[in-house]
This record gives C-alpha cells, structure tokens and sequence, in this order.
C-alpha cells in the first residue's frame, strides 16, 4: 500500500489553462437556423399528415417546412443557373415543388428536409474549424517583456521585430521563435513536436513560440517576426489545406450536372412537344409532373445516404465520431496510412520501463524510493512518472529535506541523511569518496545510459552521496493493441504505415519496431509531415493521417481523410480531422475503415437497385401511360427498398465484422 506521505503529493501542475476556444454557437449560423425550422415543421406536419387531418392542420406547416428548407438551396441554384450550370439543389427544389403541385406533399418535404439538413452540417463544420484554427493564435502569449537599454518593457508580441531579446520567466509561453542567448530550462514542446518529454534548453538552443517555459528563466534573441513563427505557420498550412482539398462530393453527386440537366430538358420536353402538337393541358402537366416524380432522385440520395448514415451511427456507438457521410465515405477509399507517434501509438504519458542498479549497496526498490523521495516536491513530467512508478510498486517512500531543482539538471534532496540527485545524465560528477567501487558503479552508470539512450528510452541517473546507485529508463508506453491495430491498417491498405513524429530518431524506432513500422520519419515539424502527405498524393496514394496534436492538425487538414485520437487530442487536432476517436482506442481505427468499405459496397447496390427502378419507371411513363398513382408507388418503393437496405448498417455485428 502506497505511503500516506506519497499520498500527501501536490497535484501535479498542469500548466497555464489553456486559451478559451473561440467557438462558434450551433444556432449562431443561420443554415441551421433555417434546417431546424425546416425540420421541424416537416415533424409537425408528418403525422397529421398521415393522421388523415384535415389540409388546413398541416398545410401550412408544410409551407413553412418548404420554405425555411429549400429557399437557399434554391436561391444558390438559380445563382448557379445564371453562371450557365446546372446543380442538383436546384433540381431537388423544383421536384419538390412539383411533388406538392400534384399532391404528394409528403415526398417533396422529405427531399428538402434532407437537403437543408446535410448544408447545415457541412456549414457548421466549417465553422468550427475555422474557430479552431484562430483559437491556435491565442497559444502564443498577446505580450512580451523585451530587454532594452532602458530595462524592461512590456510590448505587444506582434510588435517583437528580428533581433529583440526577451525575457521569458518560469511558466510563461514562449513570444517568439528564437535562441537562447542565456539561461537554462525544460521548455514543453509538444504543440510544435508532439515530444512526451520536456526538452532541456541552453544557450544556443532553439525555441518556437506558444511553447511552455519550466522552472528557469531564459533570455530569448527574436529569430521570426510573428507571421514567421512556426504557430503562424501552422495555421497557414491548416487554413489552406482546408480550402485546396478536394470539393467534398458523395458518390452520385459526380454526376449530377448531367443528371439534373437531362431531367429539366426531359420534363420540359414531355411538356412542351405535345402541347405543340395540341395536347391537353391538363393531361400533359400530369404526365410531365410524373415523369419528374419517378425520375426525381429521391432514391438515388437515399441510396448514399442511409448507409454511410448507419455506419456513422454504429461507429458513433462503439465510439468512434465520423463528422459527415463525405468523411465515412473517405475512408473506405484510403490506400496509405500515416500515423503520429506520441499520444497516438502512444499514450503520451512518459512512465519508468526499467530500473537498472550500477553497484552499491541499494536494492532496485530501495534506489526506486529514495528517488521518488527526491522528485515528490517537483512538478516535471520525468519526477511524477518516478514517483508513479513507486506507487504503482506499493513503496514506502520517506520524507525529503533540503529540497532543490536546477533548471535542465535535475533535482537534489537529502533523504534518510543521504544526499539523492535525479537528473539527466551529464559528465560523471567528483564522487565524494574514491575506490574501486566508485569507479565500476561510474563505468556502470555510463554503460547503462548508453544502452537506455540506443533504445529510444530517456536515461534517468541517480546518485546517492555522490555514487551512482541506478540508471532509469523513462519512455512513452504504447496504447493497448497499437501492433494489432497497424497490422489490420496495413492488410486494408495494402501497404505498411508510416510513422511521422516529430520525436528524435531512437525513440521513434523503439516504437516502430515495437509494432512493426519500418518506414519511420522522425524530428519532423509541421510542415514536415504535410510534405510527406503531399508526396503520398503524389504518388496517387489516398492517404489517412491518424495524429492528435496542433502540430499534427496541418497533416490531418491535407490528408485525403484524417483520424484524432479524442481524450488527449488537442481542439485543434479534433476539428480539424474528419474522424475523431473518443475512446482513444487504437484499434477502433481500422474498425471503422472497415465499416467505411462495407458502406461503400452497400452504396453501390442501392445505387444499382435504384437506377433500374427509376429506369423501368421512366421507359413506362415515356413508351407508354404510367398513372400517377403507380408511378408514386413504384418511386416511394424504391425509396423504401434502398433505405431498408442501407439500415442494415446499425445492426451490431456489422460493426464486429468490421472490426475482425
């Protein structure tokens, strides 16, 4: 059982809050607005409708429905009708107009509730991306203290110019990228890298802006103006990924120039050839309106719909976000995957592999406690996961005194009358005492880190009284099933994934070796893994990006479809992506690609089943005399028979079957 004074440890200190994200309201868009009051009047009406009330009850709230829905697609139609094209808003406004012109309310209602439905949904995800991505800038602090001959003052960060040197105190974000000119720190990265681990920063080392200050104050020279700085660029890439990626388009809407236009002219033809030839009125409109009603696409948008719909609502129930019908339909077309390593195959926190003693008279839990006994008062990341790893082990861990940490270095404690350092290891400090047995537990220490450092882990050295006691090896453990999982992605890809982390090459290794990757890239920033992205498509590869970090949203906007892992992922990283993985369940990923290609499959038998349908309906109507009542039944048969089909989707072994 844990010690009550390892239960009395602070909380560890997340950092800063992070900025409030300027998230646009739902209702705050006025396609949704409109969609909602659309929707709901179609509600209201539907069952009276049915009810058999009389038309005064729920005509109007037709109207109501028919307009709120259908006057913007109808007002962009005509935009685009002026601009000599053709769309299928324009061609869904006026078969629903027709649909109520010869009475079937019903139909034409649906077919605009679906429109405005699915236009409020693309709007409102847009949006939100876009709210994310200027929610990025708030990452880097609105002011800064520059260092001027005068002493301090505090300037606006975008007024910082090449060449300032500012000072950046204990847990302040850095203003800038730049240098340190001189101070020591563990500055957190992780926005811009994705590394688990605070990396230690002296001068001459590089920095980037929005990232966090440790515990030393550095002096920083100003490298980039602020629309130079990596942040800046990340939204860049972010902003014009998402504008230059392939107009989001389902399967049918590829073709639905010709479709609408060969509609319009058709029914304009049924009607305005036998009227010249001296036709009934009457008789011509009727059959013009049913030509239009069987030839109406209700069934070919069903036939896309339910089962990409079925297949996002089963995968919304094994938790797994698929943010649209285009995003599921994305990823069952994918060809390559490219996977982020930490908090992705990882899970981002770093934890003690391995405790290896150099000699002396400590056992392997006695140099464990006396170490945690050192790093209980610190808030570094590398000082909880020892103290986690003495919890997790059920130590008795003792109290410390004379407390110290030194920026960089490490942490220093008397325990027990013994002096405890943890740190990083550096050149072998002079050993209080001299011998033979100093000199093997140095040569000890020295071997063990090499070792540690040549497997992708952190070495961790602990001296007690001057004589290295042990070596800790520190990594990021690996999400449960991560092998398995790039194992599946690779059999329905058809080729092995690749790993992009902007982590150094030896851990990067350990990991991929672990789950079987050999094609890795490390130490890459953001617009390193949007070129590999770039290079797949190239190539002709569809690639699928799986990451969940801010330097990772700039791959997931360019990538052909993008997956973040949702506990840990930063707003960024999940508004960007297509896809979001609440559970953070690695293994969810290849499920739901595999969901994505039975959708597909389903996809195109409905479009089959109801391509004949409209076809046998249309040769009737056009060779011959279709009654309307007919007509109607065979087009709302169809619906029927294609939407059924695509529910088969929710069932839950479509799922399991997905997943095996």
């Amino acid at each position: 059982m844990a010690s009550p004074v390892l239960d009395a440890r602070p909380a560890a200190r997340s950092g800063p809050a992070a900025p409030p994200l300027r998230r646009t309201r739902v209702f705050a868009l006025p396609e949704v607005r409109w969609a909602a009051l659309s929707a709901a009047a179609f509600l209201a009406a539907f069952p009276l409708d049915l009810a058999g009330a009389p038309a005064w009850a729920w005509g109007p709230l037709y109207a109501v429905c028919y307009l709120a829905g259908g006057w913007e697609p109808g007002w962009a139609g005509l935009r685009a009708l002026r601009e000599r094209s053709l769309d299928v808003d324009l061609l869904m406004v006026v078969a629903a107009v027709g649909a109520a012109a010869i009475g079937q309310y019903l139909d034409g209602g649906l077919l605009i509730v679906i429109f405005a439905v699915s236009g409020a949904l693309e709007a409102l995800a847009t949006r939100r991306t876009a709210d994310s991505v200027r929610g990025l800038l708030d990452l880097a602090p609105a002011t800064a203290v520059r260092l001027a001959g005068s002493g301090e003052e505090t300037v606006p960060a975008a007024d910082l110019r090449v060449g300032d040197t500012v000072l950046v105190r204990p847990g302040e974000r850095l203003p800038a990228d730049g240098t340190v000119l001189d101070g020591t720190s563990d500055v957190d990265q992780a926005t811009i890298t994705g590394e688990p681990l605070p990396v230690p920063k002296a001068p001459g080392d590089g920095v980037f802006a929005g990232t966090l200050n440790g515990t030393g104050a550095l002096r920083v020279r100003v490298d980039e103006d602020a629309s130079g700085s990596v942040i800046a660029r990340i939204v860049a890439m972010v902003e014009e990924a998402s504008a230059t990626k392939a107009p989001t388009q389902l399967f049918i809407e590829k073709v639905e120039q010709r479709y609408s236009v060969g509609v319009v002219v058709a029914t304009l033809a049924l009607f305005a050839v036998p009227l010249a030839f001296g036709a009934d009125l009457t008789a011509t409109l009727l059959r013009a309106m049913t030509f239009m009603i069987v030839a109406s696409p209700c069934a070919v948008v069903l036939a896309t719909m339910p089962p990409l719909l079925s297949a996002i609502a089963n995968a919304g129930r094994h938790g797994v976000l698929v943010k649209s019908a285009v995003a599921m339909e994305r990823l069952g077309r994918i060809d390559r995957v490219a996977l982020d390593k930490t908090g992705t195959l990882t899970e981002g926190a770093p934890r003690v592999a391995e405790v290896r003693p150099t000699g002396g008279p400590f056992t392997e839990p006695e140099v464990l406690a006396l170490a945690a006994a050192a790093e209980l008062p610190s808030e570094h990341p590398l000082a909880r996961a020892v103290v986690d790893a003495a919890r997790r082990r059920g130590l008795t861990v003792p109290r410390a005194t004379d407390f110290s940490s030194a920026p960089g270095r490490g942490v220093r404690a008397v325990v027990d009358g013994r002096v405890v350092e943890v740190g990083r290891p550096a050149a072998p400090p002079p050993a209080a005492q001299d011998g033979p047995d100093v000199s093997a537990a140095q040569e000890a220490r020295a071997a063990a880190v090499r070792d540690l450092e040549a497997a992708g882990r952190t070495a961790v050295v602990v001296t007690v009284d001057g004589v290295p006691a042990a070596v800790l090896g520190v990594a990021d453990r690996l999400r449960e099933g991560a092998a398995d999982a790039v194992a599946a992605l690779t059999r329905l890809s058809g080729t092995a994934p690749v790993l992009l982390t902007g982590d150094n090459e030896r851990a990067a290794r350990r990991v991929a070796d672990d789950v079987g990757i050999t094609d890795v890239r490390a130490g890459l920033l953001p617009e390193d893994k949007v070129a590999a992205v770039r290079e797949g498509e190239r190539a002709g590869l569809r690639t699928l990006v799986v990451g969940d970090g801010v330097n990772d949203a700039p791959a997931l906007a360019a990538a052909h479809c993008g997956v973040a892992m949702g506990r840990a992922g930063s707003d960024l990283a999940l508004e960007t992506a297509d896809v979001v993985v609440v559970r953070d369940e690695l293994a969810a990923v290849p499920a739901v690609v595999a969901l994505s290609r039975r959708a597909r499959r389903l996809v195109v038998q409905n479009l089959v089943i109801a391509g004949v349908c409209i076809g046998a309906l249309v040769v009737w109507d056009l060779a011959g005399h279709l009654p309307l009542p007919l007509g109607v039944a065979g087009h709302e048969g169809s619906t029927v028979l294609v939407g059924l089909n695509g529910l088969r989707l929710l069932r839950e072994r479509a799922w399991r079957g997905a997943g095996g």
